[in-house]
């Protein structure tokens, strides 16, 4: 009989984590990236990792702070995973992950947990390694110093309203979100076009590896849509990215939104998988 257990994991398993975690680094460079900076001590890392072990070797991970996230996840994992979560109660305001084992994981809990704000059970994964040859990439698109915090955050919270359904100003007044994109833009990982002191269009590099890196928070000024900018726009991220972060870089939509799925292939994104988000 196969014996498995699952553990809060510590600074000591660190790079047995990492074993696992890099053998998938694109589905899993949200996580990643943040293990890479802040290692395993939950305090540092904002949440804690849980481990499966099948018969002493660790096989899968869950992420669980302010996201749930599994990660290379077997089914058994997965109800593994849930049942400690159904134990400690949700403390997340999303599980986001590949769509198979997040599927598996929110019906586990859903019974409990439930019901959830949304459900996004199809988010294609894209990713590239090159930039595309006929798009000339938006020279007016750059880095977000330091000292535009006032200039970038306004368009942040549009793109964050307009894609979570709810203002990340709620709750707390904004501190943990402006916190993040201050955190973004002193890396050097917020980009966006101003013109006359308006940002029209904005993206950050929001997961960052050596192996892969992940864009987000993609956003035109709705008065500028439909006039090529995402297209170009994007290929001057990607430029920075493939040129000063990784070798891969990927991103993640809704299957819904057709026209960002269009422009992302425009810019040579191609689907290598499926997310799936639950929001509550």
């Amino acid at each position: 009989m196969t014996q498995t257990t699952t553990r809060v994991l510590g600074p000591g398993d660190l790079g047995a984590a990492l074993a696992i975690l890099e053998s998938e680094p694109v589905t899993n460079a949200f996580v990643t990236a943040r293990v890479q900076v802040a290692g395993l001590d939950p305090w540092r890392l904002g949440g804690e990792m849980w481990g499966y072990y099948a018969d002493g070797h660790l096989r899968s991970l869950c992420y669980a702070g302010a996201n749930l996230v599994p990660i290379c996840a077997s089914p058994e994992a997965v109800r593994a995973f849930a049942d400690r979560a159904r134990r400690a109660g949700r403390r997340c305001s999303s599980i986001v992950g590949p769509s198979e084992p997040t599927a598996l994981l929110w019906r586990l809990l859903e019974p409990n947990w439930g019901p959830a704000r949304d459900v996004r059970a199809n988010q294609p994964l894209m990713i590239t390694e090159r930039m595309p040859d006929d798009i000339e990439p938006d020279p007016n698109v750059r880095r977000i110093r330091k000292d535009e915090m006032d200039v970038i955050m306004p368009a942040c919270v549009a793109m964050f309203t307009e894609e979570v359904g709810v203002s990340p100003m709620a709750g707390d007044g904004g501190l943990l979100y402006q916190a993040r994109v201050a955190e973004l833009v002193g890396t050097g990982r917020s980009f966006a076009r101003i013109d006359d002191g308006k940002v029209v269009f904005k993206a950050e590099i929001g997961a960052a590896t050596p192996q892969a890196c992940q864009i987000q928070g993609v956003w035109v000024d709705p008065e500028y849509r439909g006039m090529g900018l995402s297209v170009t726009g994007m290929a001057a991220v990607l430029r920075y990215a493939l040129a000063d972060v990784s070798p891969i870089v990927s991103l993640y939509v809704n299957d819904y939104n057709t026209a960002a799925r269009a422009s992302y292939r425009r810019v040579g994104f191609r689907e290598v998988g499926a997310f799936m988000s639950v929001l509550f």
